[in-house]
């Protein structure tokens, strides 16, 4: 995916989890971060940003925060509706008869519900934004609904669906994620559990530029 206007920055603060503070052309200004997670060793005083203004109407800031690079060097997309726009480009060349994003199951939506032919898939995608050591770790913060997910998940794969769940990496030079479970245990758990099940774990490395997001792998769903 990628977005059609994009504008450089530097990070100043975040004072709280919707908004940060960022230098734009001189001023500070306002501005709205597309993720929820703490983001805490990439959204630090003086980081590299990148703003995208969608000139949209009601709106109570002009600019959302997509991307920063972190002290390493890396850069990374941090906008939480970027991953399901990445994986939706990415389905569409796989022959499915039907894609439906944002498909009910049981008390969740799950992001996509796929056919082919008499098979039903259900795929819940994750973007992972932390990074250790060359290693992709989720979440960055505890996420009741990503456990929930996962045993919808499992409940879907006992209904005979084809289920899987995709982490879309969402920097380059990575390719392995790990649960975070110094973060949230319970979600390392809830994957292991879903991995017994035969639910299929998708590790979807990424080209990142400052204006795009586009996986870049040879992995599809059976």
């Amino acid at each position: 995916m990628k977005y059609p206007n994009i504008t450089p920055g530097v990070f100043l603060e975040r004072p709280n989890r919707f908004i940060a503070r960022v230098q734009v052309h001189g001023a500070a200004e306002t501005v709205h971060v597309k993720n929820t997670g703490r983001c805490k060793e990439l959204l630090v005083p003086g980081a590299e940003v990148w703003l995208t203004a969608p000139d949209s109407t009601g709106r109570k800031t002009k600019y959302d925060l997509v991307a920063v690079r972190k002290g390493s060097g890396m850069l990374f997309n941090i906008d939480s509706q970027a991953p399901n726009a990445a994986v939706k480009e990415w389905l569409m060349p796989q022959g499915f008869d039907e894609i439906i994003p944002e498909y009910t199951f049981g008390d969740s939506r799950v992001d996509f519900y796929m056919r082919k032919g008499d098979a039903r898939y259900l795929l819940e995608v994750k973007g992972c934004t932390l990074e250790i050591g060359g290693v992709g770790y989720f979440p960055d913060a505890p996420t009741e609904r990503g456990v929930k997910h996962l045993h919808e998940l499992i409940k879907a794969k006992k209904e005979g669906y084809h289920a899987a769940l995709a982490f879309v990496i969402q920097t380059e030079g990575v390719y392995e994620v790990r649960p975070n479970l110094q973060t949230h245990p319970a979600f390392g758990a809830a994957l292991a559990a879903a991995e017994s099940a035969g639910v299929q774990i998708l590790h979807l490395p990424c080209a990142v530029t400052p204006d795009r997001l586009e996986i870049r792998s040879d992995l599809r769903l059976p």
